[in-house]
């Protein structure tokens, strides 16, 4: 039997990077909103008592920045100085200015179809592991950060803050998932309360309720907040900036990342859409049963409509030729990016709730990149395909 470990992490609403990452998403919603056609390219920092917003925009919508930035933080729950930040009392400073004409020029190349905002290669993976067609280390890993929130904005944990991560590892008996052997949970809290509660709270309302007790074993190693006393977070712990969580934000270290981010990029930048593209046909391959594990990956240049490449690997799980597979998916989806934006809808405003808890796997928000509803057309492709095979 062969044995291997697989270990995804996660971070709550709350944490500094991921703060960032709705800050910059809840700013393009804002714009998208009032012009779908708007192109928003937005980062934010934040740190000690300040938040910076920076980037570029070209839109006829007219937003007031700071006001999305202070409803975004203040859902969060970024309402005093103990939690790490108050936002009513905090500096907020924006250095916005249009889009370059070079890049515009590229992206409206021909005035009809869109053109790639960027070069870059992107992902999308899918695996038949769990029902959303995720790794299971992520699922888990996000599911216990999102408890985390839960508990805290219900009160059930009042003395918790939005500051928080989770880890869990894995093991793998011949490629199949049997136990987890380790899970890591750090959540900030009031200085009033003492560990051991802490501990034991943390325990008994979030892990369990999360963690189906048949993965655990009597040697997991449960750590929670290891490193001891976690009464200072938030930004005023730890700087955070947009884009720095991208394999929380994708497939926790299990599928491949080209390496942009997501958050505050409109649909015309490719890191963004092609990715959302890719899972979108990856998903598909896995739920119509053509392989229990895909990758897709998709290489742009800037200007340009359509992909440089397309790539599929099936990791030795698929049940028809790679081959096939890969015509299917191009008989079926269509990778232009004006096309992808189409499909998915993606100048709506849709992003503030991505960029918490990942942007994949989430089946309850709406996303049509979570869509498994091109599995008959790609079961008839592969059909045809043999067909042609045959009478060849």
């Amino acid at each position: 039997m062969l044995t291997h470990f697989v270990t995804s992490e996660s971070v709550t609403e709350g944490h500094p990077d991921k703060l960032c990452d709705q800050i910059s998403d809840g700013i393009l919603d804002a714009y998208l909103e009032q012009d779908p056609k708007s192109r928003v390219a937005v980062e934010a920092l934040v740190s000690l008592g300040a938040i910076f917003i920076a980037g570029e925009v070209t839109s006829s919508a007219e937003v007031d920045v700071p006001s999305v930035v202070k409803a975004v933080v203040r859902e969060i729950g970024y309402t005093s100085q103990q939690s790490g930040l108050d936002i009513d009392d905090c500096l907020i400073f924006t250095n916005i200015n249009t889009q370059s004409k070079f890049i515009a020029r590229g992206v409206d190349a021909d005035g009809q179809n869109v053109g790639a905002g960027d070069q870059g290669i992107m992902y999308g993976f899918a695996c038949d592991e769990s029902e959303t067609y995720m790794p299971v280390t992520h699922t888990l890993a996000t599911r216990l950060c999102m408890r985390l929130a839960e508990v805290r904005k219900s009160e059930l944990l009042p003395w918790l803050f939005p500051d928080g991560k989770s880890q869990v590892t894995m093991a793998y008996e011949n490629g199949i998932p049997s136990y987890i052997s380790s899970i890591v949970v750090s959540a900030h809290h009031n200085d009033r309360i003492s560990l051991r509660n802490v501990r034991e709270s943390i325990l008994n309302e979030v892990i369990y309720p999360v963690i189906d007790c048949s993965l655990l074993r009597r040697d997991t190693n449960i750590n929670i907040n290891p490193a001891g006393t976690f009464s200072l977070g938030g930004p005023a712990a730890d700087t955070g900036l947009t884009g720095r969580k991208i394999m929380v934000d994708t497939y926790g270290s299990v599928g491949r990342h080209g390496g942009g981010a997501f958050s505050g990029k409109d649909p015309t930048k490719v890191d963004r859409s092609a990715a959302y593209m890719a899972r979108y046909v990856a998903k598909n391959i896995v739920a119509s049963g053509l392989a229990r594990r895909c990758e897709i990956a998709l290489a742009y240049a800037i200007g340009r409509p359509e992909p440089e490449a397309i790539s599929i690997d099936t990791f030795k799980t698929e049940n028809i030729p790679v081959e096939i597979i890969k015509a299917c998916a191009e008989d079926v989806f269509s990778f232009s990016v004006q096309n992808i934006i189409t499909e998915l809808e993606l100048q709506k405003p849709q992003f503030l709730k991505s960029a918490a808890y990942g942007h994949f796997g989430r089946e309850d928000q709406g996303f049509r990149w979570e869509n498994t509803n091109r599995q008959l057309f790609l079961r008839e492709s592969a059909a045809k395909h043999f067909m042609q095979r045959i009478t060849d």
